[in-house]
């Protein structure tokens, strides 16, 4: 018989998903706000328009994916995380550089995502989700 705290491991590594998902999802948007108010603005890297639309591009497709992973998890599906530890990956090399920005808002954004990568990416590997992911898997044949 299945304990109740698998299932809430996995709902936390939702939780982290759909926040992270979420976030990216919200930047896109301000992206897309911020070149209807401003234009093309920023580094010459991002400062045209077909940069900028990859970019927000990138950032709503992460966005998406990142909130398919936590219906995966929620469901206990074992293909979801595979893509939770990699984004986790991804997560900490974005963070680290953005806790160290000397702006208070982009610190504390990068400390946030820091936080949530090093909880989220800790707890998947845990054999706790390993075996609430197996339980499942096993109920469903």
């Amino acid at each position: 018989m299945r304990s109740e705290s698998p299932g809430r491991v996995l709902i936390a590594l939702a939780v982290i998903a759909g926040t992270e998902g979420l976030g990216l999802l919200g930047y896109a948007l301000y992206d897309v706000v911020q070149s209807i108010r401003f234009g093309a603005t920023g580094p010459a890297e991002v400062s045209n328009g077909p940069a900028l639309f990859i970019q927000i591009l990138i950032f709503a497709v992460f966005g998406v994916g990142l909130l398919l992973v936590a219906r995966g998890l929620l469901r206990a599906q074992r293909w979801s995380r595979s893509p939770f530890v990699l984004a986790q990956l991804i997560a900490l090399l974005v963070g680290f550089p953005l806790a160290q920005n000397s702006t208070g808002p982009v610190r504390a954004v990068g400390a946030a995502l820091l936080v949530l990568a090093l909880a989220g990416g800790a707890v998947a590997l845990t054999p706790q989700v390993g075996r609430a992911i197996a339980a499942d898997d096993s109920t469903s044949d």
